[in-house]
């Protein structure tokens, strides 16, 4: 099937889900770095603002959040990677079949880490 411009606009094309989530993933780590320069920021207020802080970020949920944003890294990374490739020229023809091996391989390193993470995901503190 053939797509035609009206379709990639409305989002029928494997190109514009590319776009979408590189740009997506890109403002959620600009909004993760800004969280983390507040969290590194707040060790300034000693020991005793920043302990309480730290046990916190080591909750299921955290971690949980932690795999969330190894996701959000190896997307945005690996679609990076596609986009300069296409822009040396390239693979320029073969986008659709390098943005699946790139998201096949991101898919693949999110089960590592989730699963070296599992054992925290379930830990009392």
């Amino acid at each position: 099937m053939k797509l035609t411009k009206r379709d990639v606009y409305l989002g029928r094309g494997l190109g514009m889900w590319a776009w979408l989530l590189h740009r997506v993933t890109g403002l959620l780590l600009v909004f993760y770095l800004i969280l983390h320069i507040l969290v590194i920021s707040s060790s300034l207020g000693g020991s005793s603002l920043f302990d309480p802080l730290l046990r916190l970020l080591q909750t299921p949920l955290f971690v949980l959040l932690e795999m969330g944003l190894t996701a959000a890294v190896l997307i945005h990374g690996l679609n990076g990677i596609r986009i300069v490739l296409f822009d040396l020229g390239l693979g320029v023809r073969r986008q659709k079949e390098i943005f699946a091996v790139l998201m096949a391989l991101a898919a693949a390193m999110w089960v590592w880490a989730v699963l070296v993470a599992y054992p925290n995901l379930f830990r009392v503190l």
